[in-house]
């Protein structure tokens, strides 16, 4: 009788996955991935790359009449390496980041550049000094003059985490600013459009998962900033797809939802992709069981993708809020110490979450007003949050509490 039982587990548990694959589970969002975000003659409203015009604005009143935390975020990001008045661009033509103990080429440069440029175009913004601007502006084209793509096996990683910078840093200094050049200007829309989104735009369905997230960061971050509503829609199917596939709600089922476009859709597979998880839990991610830095730096994708279709009228948080708000909550509660208990990851978790909470908890709490005490209590420790050196920079000073 027991062999028969075994039997029959497994004939139906498979069926049971392709099931919850392709219904995605309560709240989804899957049933609206083909559906369109926004109408294709519907201007974007610049600037709207994570940051709008509004949240500037507030930064910079909070900063002039010295307010906290903004005044200790911004001396944080000015007092920065970034921030530096003399920085210098250190472009590549191509930049190569191998998987492995290789050296890569320009990995490191075009990262922190492209942070430089964003942080200059922050100063600029807060502080008026044009000084700012021009060197933003400089930068960016150091890059747009010589860069021509990205090669090795961590490209993918590699072009959406400087991308992401690029775009914001373009956007804020793009409509604030009258001394980017018509022909620096289209420079380097044509380095965004050739060297830097075709490399993002259609995801890594296979990869871990906080790839094919960054890619969607940095391909609607791309698109509003290159007026390109049909990428801007590609990374809002993305967005819909992975986000379910990446933090698990009860409402899945039994199982993770399978990643769209991947053939990781067995138990065992699930599973191992999962990183040997058996136990799903509310707020679990895709990536806890191989560390939080990487769950978090998901946290981040997703909270930036949301803000910046927030700013152009779609409220992508709304489909994934108890999602978004059950994993930052779950991930802040073990990173601020509780013990981990033995079906979590055997009871060993790594905790080394980055600056990634502000946005997500800007929105769900001071925008939404839901309770997030694990996620609130981490964020105040960590403030300010300031910059991982990857795709995340000075988002105390652009995000604590600016609904």
């Amino acid at each position: 009788m027991g062999s028969v039982r075994r039997a029959l587990v497994m004939v139906l548990v498979p069926l049971l996955v392709g099931v919850c694959a392709a219904c995605g589970g309560s709240g989804s969002g899957t049933d609206k991935a083909t559906e369109r975000a926004r109408p294709a003659e519907l201007a974007f409203e610049h600037p709207g790359v994570l940051v709008s015009k509004a949240q500037l604005d507030r930064v910079r009143a909070h900063v002039a009449a010295r307010e906290q935390p903004w005044l200790k975020a911004f001396e944080q990001m000015r007092d920065s390496k970034y921030g530096a008045a003399d920085y210098r661009a250190k472009p590549y033509a191509v930049v190569e980041c191998p998987p492995d103990t290789r050296p890569g080429q320009g990995c490191v440069e075009e990262r922190e550049d492209a942070i430089a440029a964003y942080t200059q175009a922050l100063l600029w913004n807060i502080t008026g000094d044009r000084a700012h601007a021009k060197k933003a502006v400089q930068i960016m084209d150091a890059w747009s003059r010589v860069i021509t793509g990205h090669t090795e096996a961590n490209a993918g990683l590699q072009t959406a985490w400087a991308a992401s910078s690029w775009a914001r840093a373009a956007e804020a200094v793009r409509y604030t600013y009258d001394g980017w050049t018509d022909g620096e200007l289209l420079r380097f829309e044509r380095m965004l459009r050739n060297a830097y989104l075709p490399q993002v735009r259609d995801g890594a369905a296979d990869f871990n998962g906080n790839w094919d997230l960054l890619m969607a960061d940095a391909t609607i971050s791309m698109a509003v900033f290159l007026d390109d509503h049909e990428s801007f829609e590609k990374a809002v199917t993305h967005f819909r797809t992975r986000v379910p596939a990446y933090f698990y709600l009860k409402s899945d089922g039994p199982l993770p939802v399978s990643p769209a476009g991947s053939d990781i859709n067995t138990p065992a597979k699930l599973q191992k992709y999962w990183f040997g998880q058996k136990t799903f839990a509310d707020g679990l991610s895709q990536e806890t069981c191989r560390n939080f830095k990487h769950a978090s730096y998901s946290l981040a994708a997703t909270a930036h993708i949301a803000e910046t279709a927030w700013h152009q009228g779609v409220d992508l948080y709304g489909e994934v809020k108890d999602r978004l708000r059950a994993a930052l909550e779950f991930h802040s509660k073990y990173q601020l110490g509780a013990k981990a208990p033995e079906w979590l990851c055997g009871g060993k978790v790594q905790r080394d979450m980055g600056p990634d909470t502000e946005v997500g908890l800007n929105h769900l709490r001071d925008r939404l007003k839901l309770e997030l005490p694990q996620t609130e209590r981490f964020t105040r420790e960590q403030r300010p949050e300031g910059t991982d050196d990857l795709f995340v920079a000075w988002e105390t000073l652009t995000h604590a509490e600016n609904a």
